[in-house]
């Protein structure tokens, strides 16, 4: 099985594609550390799988300067813990047309939940990451097909993606080239969801005001799909939907060509990652 993880931590657990994929996980036997801000939703998680089956950690993710501490006692609690996936995020429009409208304190938290953290996160647990060595371990990140094609309504929100699919290649770089081959048993797998019916467009209040909130992917056939490729492929380290798979290749083929020539120019001139 390409996904051979045993206990998984989940971010944003408490619904959308966090939660679905910590029930299709569950169902297969791993043990997941479902994480969310929201208790209520972590305890009635737990309650309805089990505590044999999975924890509920409730965390804000947003709160960088908590998160070196958590992550601490996270992997102190859990020693067994084997992949991390970072899924938590939320999306707001940006109108540069209206910039009266503009909450400066919502862009920088946009920014903070959905690339900062992932940024910070991956750099905790790393050091418990490659004590686990030579066991399989893996760094899941959660972008979007917005990382390569950006929506100008949420120019903001896409931005983050991008900078966190960007992050995620240099990451999966470092740790397969790096000289130690200490780091060389973690994945690095990037899943790039579409639009999927989740409550990240009810949330916006312009979006609502509309009424048309329920607009993309089922969330169990995006969630059914994803985890199928997820467990069918071990050499995958992107995982798009098929909804928007050949769209985004259309642009990415190229574009990894390129970067991977790159890095083996710049490697054969001495560069160290």
């Amino acid at each position: 099985m390409p996904f051979p993880y045993k206990t998984v931590l989940v971010t944003g657990a408490t619904s959308g594609i966090g939660e679905a994929l910590a029930e299709r996980m569950i169902t297969n036997g791993i043990f997941v550390i479902a994480v969310g801000r929201r208790k209520d939703r972590l305890d009635a998680f737990v309650a309805k799988h089990g505590a044999d089956k999975t924890a509920g950690e409730p965390f804000d993710v947003a709160d960088l300067d908590a998160i070196p501490g958590w992550v601490n006692r996270v992997t102190a609690t859990y020693p067994k813990l084997d992949s991390i996936v970072l899924n938590a995020g939320f999306q707001r429009t940006l109108d540069f047309t209206h910039p009266e409208s503009i909450s400066l304190p919502t862009v920088t938290s946009e920014l903070h939940t959905n690339y900062l953290s992932p940024v910070h996160m991956v750099a905790c647990f790393l050091p418990h990451l490659i004590s686990i060595a030579p066991a399989p371990t893996s760094i899941v990140l959660v972008s979007s097909g917005l990382a390569v094609l950006p929506l100008p309504r949420c120019a903001n929100y896409s931005a983050t993606k991008a900078a966190l699919h960007n992050i995620a290649w240099s990451l999966r770089t470092q740790l397969a080239g790096s000289a130690s081959p200490q780091s060389h048993h973690i994945k690095v797998l990037e899943l790039l969801p579409p639009a999927v019916q989740t409550e990240l467009h009810p949330q916006q209040p312009d979006l609502a005001a509309t009424g048309n909130v329920r607009f993309g992917v089922p969330l169990d056939m995006y969630a059914d799909e994803t985890w199928a490729d997820m467990v069918a492929d071990e050499d995958k380290d992107e995982i798009a939907h098929s909804v928007h798979r050949d769209k985004l290749a259309d642009v990415e083929d190229k574009r990894r060509e390129s970067y991977e020539g790159f890095v083996a120019v710049m490697r054969k001139q001495g560069a160290r990652f």
